[in-house]
């Protein structure tokens, strides 16, 4: 049965996999957003110290009752992108998940932001948001979410997955994605300036700059300029780093 648009796995040994490329230590403290009937959460915690494992779903509350009775298992009914996740106690130092794919994007980049305490992420997502995460400047499908989640990460695509593993089968491809923290999360300014760089693709990232701030165009160029970046260049052009480097300048 499709609840709230989850699809549940359905193939043990890829449940194993997936906790195997979390490659969990015996002090890892999970979160998992998606509980689902619990399969993945059981495994998670015969592997790490604890797991914080947070459902929406209410409906599921009798398939995930045995969860309850685990020591090392926290279950959070509510919605991930509303709940205090850095309220969590213990911490979560990794994020280990069957995500629901209408959220995953705007999931994994808050949990970025609002949980430096992660220091890794093993999600099983929609290929075509893994492809868009992990893709290169350049790319068509290179963007804002890309270059945010590659300033603190390193994106990597594990493997693809079947949709014969699923149930129900999902119209989707799928595959199980993996972060790795290598730095802080962007601050406000310099995520405020990519969301607003990649609002007019097709314009200069100095012209859709100026249709958020009126004014803006010319210290846009200017600042691009100084970067050794062509003052007519479009966002999709500028690596993560260079945004940051942007937003510096802009900023000084």
């Amino acid at each position: 049965m499709v609840r709230l648009g989850q699809n549940f796995l359905a193939d043990p040994n890829l449940l194993d996999a997936i906790v195997r490329d979390a490659e969990l230590g015996r002090t890892a403290v999970v979160l998992e957003v998606g509980a689902g009937e619990g399969v993945l959460t059981q495994r998670l915690a015969a592997a790490a110290a604890h797991v914080h494992t947070v459902e929406i779903d209410r409906r599921l509350e009798p398939a995930l009752a045995p969860l309850v009775a685990l020591p090392n298992v926290s279950l959070h009914w509510g919605d991930a992108m509303d709940l205090d996740l850095a309220g969590f106690e213990p911490a979560p130092s990794a994020m280990v998940a069957n995500l629901p794919y209408a959220v995953a994007t705007p999931l994994i980049l808050r949990t970025i932001e609002r949980l430096p305490s992660l220091a890794s992420w093993t999600v099983m997502v929609q290929r075509e948001i893994a492809d868009r995460l992990r893709a290169a400047p350049g790319s068509r499908i290179y963007g804002g979410p890309s270059v945010l989640a590659q300033l603190a990460c390193e994106v990597e695509l594990v493997r693809k997955v079947d949709p014969a593993v699923f149930r129900p089968r999902p119209r989707v491809d799928s595959a199980i994605l993996r972060l790795r923290r290598t730095g802080p999360a962007a601050d406000p300014a310099t995520r405020d300036l990519v969301r607003a760089a990649f609002a007019h693709r097709r314009k200069s990232l100095a012209r859709s700059l100026e249709h958020g701030e009126a004014g803006s165009l010319a210290a846009a160029r200017a600042a691009l300029a100084e970067l050794g970046l062509a003052e007519d260049a479009r966002a999709e052009a500028l690596a993560p780093q260079q945004f940051a480097a942007l937003s510096a300048k802009l900023r000084g």
